[in-house]
């Protein structure tokens, strides 16, 4: 009896103590406690490159990455709504404006220089993603208990993602220190006799690149984003196929002599007449279609949605030490 009732009076006080000391559960992250941050924004800014035909590197025109001309780099912005679908997988839908650059001057490949065509365009992305999110970015500790120090987490959170969207594209070149449209101009006998269709400035694309990201606070977490963006056309700098018939270009923009046909023909080959390029001569490359690239700084603001409209619970978990 004597032993029974010192373990009574062992046991007793423990089992009071937790029953009357605050549920610190809720403390705790549950396994679905993203449930409750699945929506986020993010804004961009930062830089977006052309890659095809017209400049690059002192090689032969690629839509590929090495094919990169830094000094064509122009502004990108981006405006996105993330929605997690689990806690490591999301969907994005992004609005993105870029410009995009080429100029043939800038190479030593002997056929795109002699060529010396340039061109700039702006470029409006709507754009459906899906991300897959491997290492979550995270702040505090390892457990979500206030004021308990412990094992850190881990800072960084890294995420790949891929997409499909369309584009808007309207590439211009420069003459007289004005801007001109060169679609209408067609400057490869686009809709006219024996020249190829004329091309629409709207096209899909299939965007994909990663991410990294790191956590600020409870709500808020900036990054940084590589995007590669594969088009399904070959347009965007005006350049595809081969040469048209340069006295036929002038005639349908207001007649050989005229200031209009002259600036057509000009812009399609700006060459002096009689080094012009011949008719049905190599422009461009219609089987190697166009890219472009954004790299973007991002701020990421997450949206907060709680389970209960206990006024007592959304207090208390506010004043937590969160872990995302």
């Amino acid at each position: 009896m004597r032993n029974a009732a010192l373990a009574l009076r062992i046991v007793l006080p423990a089992i009071t103590a937790v029953l009357c000391v605050p549920s610190s559960a809720q403390y705790f992250r549950t396994t679905d406690y993203w449930k409750t941050h699945r929506n986020e924004i993010t804004i961009g800014l930062g830089a977006s490159n052309f890659l095809g035909e017209l400049g690059g590197r002192d090689q032969i025109g690629s839509s590929f990455i090495w094919d990169l001309e830094v000094s064509q780099t122009r502004p990108g912005f981006s405006l996105g709504w993330r929605y997690y679908l689990r806690e490591r997988l999301s969907l994005r839908t992004q609005l993105a404006y870029g410009v995009l650059a080429g100029n043939d001057n800038l190479t030593e490949e002997p056929a795109r220089k002699r060529r010396n065509l340039s061109f700039r365009s702006d470029v409006y992305e709507l754009a459906l993603m899906l991300e897959i999110h491997p290492f979550l970015e995270e702040l505090g500790h390892l457990y979500d208990i206030r004021g308990v120090k412990g094992q850190k987490s881990s800072r960084i959170g890294l995420y790949g993602f891929v997409g499909v969207g369309g584009f808007y594209f309207n590439p211009k070149a420069k003459f007289n220190n004005a801007w001109v449209e060169l679609k209408p101009l067609r400057t490869e006998g686009q809709g006219m006799e024996g020249g190829p269709d004329e091309y629409s400035n709207f096209s899909l694309c299939i965007p994909m690149g990663i991410g990294i990201r790191k956590q600020l606070s409870k709500v808020l977490s900036v990054g940084l984003e590589m995007q590669y963006t594969k088009t399904f056309t070959d347009y965007i700098d005006d350049v595809s196929g081969n040469y048209y018939d340069n006295d036929l270009i002038a005639d349908a923009n207001g007649g050989v002599g005229s200031e209009s046909g002259e600036l057509a023909a000009f812009l399609a080959d700006p060459q002096p007449e009689a080094l012009r390029y011949s008719e049905g001569e190599q422009r461009g490359d219609p089987d190697d279609l166009d890219a472009y690239l954004f790299l973007r700084a991002q701020v990421h603001y997450k949206l907060y949605k709680y389970k209960t409209r206990s006024k007592k619970y959304r207090t208390r978990l506010r004043r937590q030490k969160i872990v995302f």
